[in-house]
């Protein structure tokens, strides 16, 4: 059984930073429904990004507020996360999402002027992250049911984050070694 349950508080010492292995290894499968086990973890993980944001909490346990965390950022090789954020406009959003795929996406590019972070990076990193601007995304509830969701803007840039920890991939090597803030040509471009 798994240490991260409901009664467990996910702390810093629990995040995989990054060059760990399992960070760069595409995750595996979870097996549907959803197991008991699998729903408590990624209960267990929906609460550090709450008490993360909580100005209190995150004082008290010495927390990095984060909106998104992939089950392989605490060790577990299984393709699930969870993400809970603000967009652009102010509504409030909470996903817990198992097996998630992009199935579609648009010609348009979104980028965070101020770049993106990472709870795995304990380093700040400069640079441009180019992402879709909208996409679309299969994936599966805790009760094992298929969703298909729309992102765009902010939330599509949190997905796409997310969805890439799962595939062994990290943020920064979208960005441009010789030049941190190029961004690509010949689409249509958005700063967030």
């Amino acid at each position: 059984m798994s240490k991260f349950n409901r009664e467990y508080t996910i702390r810093m010492k629990d995040i995989v930073r990054e060059g760990a292995k399992i960070l760069r290894k595409v995750t595996e499968e979870v097996s549907l429904p959803p197991g008991e086990e699998v729903v408590e973890e990624l209960h267990c993980m929906m609460q550090y990004l709450k008490n993360s944001q909580d100005p209190e909490l995150s004082k008290q346990y010495r927390l990095r507020p984060g909106v998104g965390l992939s089950a392989n950022q605490i060790g577990l090789d299984k393709r699930m996360f969870v993400a809970y954020f603000t967009d652009e406009y102010g509504d409030q959003h909470e996903y817990m999402l198992i097996n998630p795929k992009i199935i579609s996406h648009s010609v348009g590019i979104i980028y965070l002027s101020e770049g993106e972070g990472c709870l795995s990076v304990d380093r700040p990193v400069k640079g441009y992250v180019p992402r879709y601007q909208r996409i679309k995304v299969r994936a599966y509830d805790m009760d094992g049911n298929e969703v298909l969701l729309a992102f765009k803007g902010y939330g599509s840039i949190v997905m796409q984050h997310e969805i890439d920890h799962l595939n062994g991939i990290m943020f920064y090597d979208y960005i441009d070694k010789k030049d941190p803030y190029k961004l690509p040509g010949n689409v249509p471009i958005e700063r967030l």
